[in-house]
């Protein structure tokens, strides 16, 4: 029989959990809930890991946590801290026990693991002031004198950009940790912190359960804040301010989600599998280790009876320091939409190559759809065995850089979207199919020879092979390509002197001599026609059905109006003379390398029929993700 549970802050874990008598901790009814079961959590703040005990055991009994309906109901990761003591020049200090940590004290760990690439001495902790978070500095005398940032380095591209939050950088934090306590020391300006709420993250998470294996759970309707996540490469363990933990089913849906030191949903790896050997060892590099850990995690039961197909729907998440969503290897068969991203990795307190909106590896069959993201450091990054992934209808603005797809080998598909950083497409991949996008932003195209990575029987976790990324290999149907000043490589001109057929590069191939070597001097073919290319945009040479309107600027400018968000541009009158067809399992040659056609999860055609509105699209229809588009002002609702 299905039970629900209640919990309430006027409950008591020694009570019978129901409505009447309500638990006091969601811990308390987490450690009883069992298949089937609900656990309905009542309004207030609640400080505390939930660790789910048990699992659900299918689809449609699972164990769902959920806020009650019409309450705001908040888990954090932090503790309110009172007792400050002023020294000096609105410096502030508090002295805390170890003990009041327990086993984790955030202060005294710093941000490590592999490819962390800049960290100047910064700690997980972090300090609150009514919600916003402080800079932590590198010594007690910058907290007498902050300057106010008005910008930073961006360490991916070597560029001084503005700081998100000026008013934010002077707010600043140091602490000292010795053999017994805790000090922490912070600048609160005009505020006095003892009649203010000050908070500091004291946990690594707030909902997460400590074992593997724990299947099948819904968590809906809450704020969850304040937690201090670790770094999540994927060679290491990937702990999130809420996720799964190598686990299978979960649905996570309709929280605001924020300030996690690191990353926010995690539906990644574990401990066993490797856990930053590269940086503890310093043996072999993190790619030989990533390698390891594939195999180590075929193993430990890496496939989709086990692990993997989470739904993430409909969330918020904001303010964490390096990832909105994270995972390697437990991410496969997965679906993530409608879920707003934003102010990712913006604080810029540390750096590495594992930072972006959504984060990435092995997302085997994963869905990533009608989400938006804006003001992140990078919106998507799939890393590593692309393959059967579907990147569709999502929303990209004022990011640094857009998407990226690193050394993988398809089949997958980024249809639909709207791209508009000046830096809108990092292709360091093959086998993509990029069909009906807008993109206004340059990309750029390498191949990667010197780190061959896994490929996979189609819709399995099974290692078919490994190969190079050779560059190539790539479809570009129905897209329009923006320039701007000052903005090189917008369009498709950079495959100028590939291989347009397969047939083309196997006759090529066969005039050079050796084996591998052959392979590595010839370009592998690319399919790209029927698109459209505005103000700077340039195409393929051997493209034969385009638009191709240099000087014409459509002034694509994406508005934001409340909760909504418009696309408005201008369209050339011969706009609408050149149209694209749908394109579909039929259409898109197969990729070389996995020899995989491009399908859905499930092995059947795929077709894309639908526009980035869900609008069903005629038999040909006009170039770019609104079917509704047309010559002249466009001003069209694309979220809200």
């Amino acid at each position: 029989m299905n039970v629900y549970y209640h919990v309430a802050k006027n409950g008591s874990d020694i009570a019978e959990g129901t409505k009447q008598n309500p638990f006091l901790t969601i811990n308390k009814a987490a450690s009883i809930a069992t298949a089937g079961d609900k656990v309905i959590v009542h309004e207030g703040e609640y400080r505390e890991c939930v660790d789910p005990k048990n699992s659900g055991l299918s689809n449609l009994r699972r164990i769902t946590y959920e806020a009650a309906k019409g309450e705001k109901v908040v888990i954090k990761g932090s503790e309110h801290i009172k007792n400050w003591e002023e020294i000096e020049n609105n410096v502030w200090k508090v002295q805390l026990p170890n003990t009041f940590f327990g086993e984790y004290n955030p202060f005294a760990v710093e941000i490590f693991g592999d490819w962390v690439v800049y960290n100047p001495g910064r700690h997980l902790g972090d300090v609150y002031l009514n919600g916003m978070s402080f800079y932590e500095t590198e010594s007690y005398e910058q907290l007498l004198n902050p300057e106010i940032q008005t910008e930073v380095l961006d360490h991916w591209t070597n560029e001084v950009v503005p700081v998100h939050n000026q008013e934010q950088t002077k707010f600043t934090w140091f602490a000292e940790v010795d053999e017994y306590n805790t000090t922490i020391y912070a600048n609160f300006h005009e505020f006095d912190p003892n009649k203010e709420l000050v908070e500091i993250n004291t946990r690594k998470s707030v909902f997460y359960p400590v074992n593997t294996g724990i299947d099948y759970i819904t968590v809906k309707g809450f704020e969850l804040a304040q937690a201090a996540t670790p770094w999540a490469p994927p060679t290491a363990d990937q702990p999130g301010l809420i996720g799964p933990h190598w686990s299978k089913g979960w649905i996570i849906e309709d929280n605001s989600i924020h300030d996690a030191k690191c990353s926010a949903i995690s539906i990644g790896k574990e401990t066993s599998t490797g856990n930053n050997f590269s940086s503890k060892r310093k043996d072999k590099p993190g790619y030989q280790y990533q390698i390891e850990s594939v195999f180590h995690a075929r193993q430990v039961g890496w496939s989709k009876e086990k692990v993997g197909s989470h739904i993430i729907r409909n969330n918020t998440i904001y303010d964490c320091g390096q990832n909105g969503i994270v995972g390697h290897l437990g991410c496969v068969f997965s679906e993530i939409y409608n879920n707003h991203i934003y102010n990712i990795a913006l604080k810029r307190e540390f750096f590495g190559h594992e930072i972006a909106g959504i984060k990435l590896h092995a997302a085997i069959d994963t869905q990533i759809h009608n989400n938006r993201f804006h003001d992140c450091s990078l919106g998507i990054w799939s890393d590593w065995q692309t393959q059967g992934t579907r990147i569709s209808k999502n929303l990209f603005y004022r990011n640094n850089r857009d998407l990226f797809v690193e050394v993988s080998s398809g089949p997958y598909l980024v249809d639909h979207n709207i791209l508009t950083a000046d830096y809108a497409l990092d292709n360091h991949a093959q086998g993509g199919a990029y069909v009906n996008n807008i993109i206004r932003g340059k990309m750029i195209h390498r191949e990667m020879l010197d780190r061959p990575t896994p490929y996979h029987y189609p819709h399995s976790t099974k290692v078919a092979g490994f190969a190079a990324t050779y560059g190539g290999d790539d479809r570009f149907y129905n897209n329009i390509f923006i320039g701007d000043t000052d903005l090189e490589g917008v369009g498709t001109a950079h495959y100028n002197g590939y291989t347009a057929s397969l047939e083309e590069y196997i006759e090529t191939v066969k005039q050079e001599p050796g084996d591998h070597q052959a392979y590595h001097k010839v370009n592998q073919p690319v399919y790209i026609n029927r698109n459209a290319y505005f103000n700077g945009a340039t195409s393929f040479e051997r493209e034969n059905d385009k638009i191709e309107k240099n000087r014409f600027d459509p002034e694509l400018r994406i508005i934001e109006e409340g909760n909504e968000v418009y696309l408005s541009c201008e369209l050339p009158d011969d706009f609408e003379s050149l149209l694209g067809e749908i394109q579909s399992t039929e259409t898109l040659p197969p990729v070389r390398i996995v020899d995989a056609d491009f399908e859905d999860p499930n092995g059947n055609e795929v077709t894309l029929d639908t526009d980035y509105l869900g609008n069903q699209k005629s038999e040909k229809s006009v170039l770019g993700p609104i079917a509704d588009l047309k010559k002249g002002k466009n001003h069209v609702k694309i979220w809200g």
